[in-house]
């Protein structure tokens, strides 16, 4: 390390020069014109440093699993019908967690959110707040648990990972019920840190390490740059707000617990006592045992393709899962999504809801707060297209009606008899 700037107290000085509206001026115009989401990805690189933007973009070890997660959905039709009689607007509410929100697709908890930009989760959740959809938090967030309480009144969720130290557990867990969570996701699919190379190769750490590479790139990117060097550091905010964040890796791998096992989520519910779900399942049968053993809700993920490489597509594990659980057990997914018709796709093959991760982190990585509204207004637009287009006028009626309009590519009589010969007016059963 060749000098720490925050340790020499530059930010005190910094924020009292507001130079950070001169540079952000071209990235809040193209923001504007931004069309889709990935438009807020291009934005987001381009003011991003380049360490940072990839710790946001990457996966794991050859990244097989994040190109997968994406193109499953390509992969799905939607055979849409006609003269459906629809009146706009079409009704895009549902329950989460059994708290009523006016989207059925919400931001996932993404751990230390300041690192892109200084609003970090405040500004998500502002966002959140606006379209009346949930919120989660991540245990690893720089943002504390009473303020975002302070900015979100609406549902939330906080998110947990297994640590070693149980009085640390029940430390958060009570402080998140304090703040007015109504939900617990405990994350299951973390207890070893997965291989994400591009970190490695960029020499990634919380904050910079201040070697000559990093400020090069530092020097690339001024808004980025600026923004951080006129804050005040950042820490991990829900666990203690005295340690800084040095090292993301460092300090999951010294407090993440391997051995956690059945047992111990069942103490966790216990101390919980509220609507919780695992997240991080893709396999059926750990579906059922999760319900059995008493959480209300199921969270079908893969971390984002962050952990286990070539680990399946979420959307494609996920009638299964529906299948296990039965329809009654709210069943929650991430993983992949980048448009409205991923989400629709996803209601209608068995998710209650659809968490959405890089698509918000992009939009705030490219303008704070009024990236993350523009990508849930980008999200929020296209699912209604899509559900008009497909004659379904509420998200029940994707639900109920998804099996008969979302189809595999090249899916033949010979794939689903029962469903082909009922659709095509055979009678049924024809092989």
């Amino acid at each position: 390390m060749i000098f720490n700037p925050h340790k020499l107290g530059v930010h005190k000085v910094l924020q009292h020069i507001p130079l950070n509206g001169l540079f952000d001026a071209p990235y809040k115009r193209a923001l504007q014109k931004a069309v889709n989401i990935a438009d807020l990805r291009t934005i987001a690189k381009a003011r991003s440093h380049k360490m940072v933007f990839d710790y946001l973009d990457a996966g794991a070890d050859d990244e097989i699993s994040l190109r997968r997660g994406k193109d499953a959905y390509s992969e799905l039709e939607m055979h849409f019908k006609i003269l459906s009689g629809l009146k706009p607007p079409l009704d895009l509410s549902t329950k989460i967690f059994g708290m009523d929100v006016n989207l059925p697709f919400f931001g996932c908890p993404t751990a230390g959110n300041r690192m892109f930009h200084w609003e970090g989760e405040a500004a998500a959740a502002k966002a959140s707040e606006k379209f009346g959809t949930l919120y989660g938090l991540s245990s690893l967030a720089t943002t504390g648990i009473e303020e975002i309480g302070s900015i979100h009144s609406g549902p939330k969720v906080f998110q947990l990972y297994v640590w070693k130290d149980r009085e640390l557990v029940r430390d958060v867990i009570s402080l998140a019920k304090e703040g007015g969570f109504g939900a617990l996701a405990l994350t299951v699919d973390f207890t070893w840190y997965g291989n994400r190379e591009r970190d490695i190769r960029n020499d990634f750490s919380i904050p910079p390490k201040y070697s000559v590479p990093q400020m090069m790139e530092a020097i690339r990117k001024p808004a980025w740059t600026y923004d951080f060097l006129s804050h005040e550091p950042y820490t991990y905010a829900c666990i203690n707000k005295e340690v800084p964040a040095d090292s993301l890796a460092a300090f999951v791998n010294s407090q993440i617990a391997p051995e956690f096992d059945w047992n111990d989520a069942e103490w966790l519910l216990g101390e919980w006592n509220g609507p919780a779900a695992p997240k991080g399942v893709c396999r059926p049968e750990d579906a059922k045992k999760a319900v059995e053993i008493g959480f209300s809700s199921i969270w079908v993920s893969n971390h984002g393709a962050r952990q286990l490489e070539t680990s399946p597509a979420t959307i494609d594990v996920l009638p299964s899962i529906r299948e296990a659980v039965g329809p009654d057990v709210e069943v929650i997914m991430d993983g992949g999504v980048q448009r409205g018709t991923d989400i629709a796709k996803a209601l209608a093959l068995g998710a209650d809801s659809v968490g959405v991760g890089k698509p918000y982190l992009w939009g705030l990585a490219a303008g704070g707060e009024a990236g993350v509204s523009k990508a849930y207004d980008i999200l929020k637009v296209e699912l209604d297209r899509a559900m008009g287009l497909l004659g379904t006028g509420t998200v029940d009626q994707l639900k109920k009606e998804g099996p008969s309009l979302i189809k595999r590519r090249g899916a033949s009589i010979r794939d689903y008899p029962d469903r082909y010969a009922l659709d095509r007016g055979y009678g049924g059963g024809i092989v």
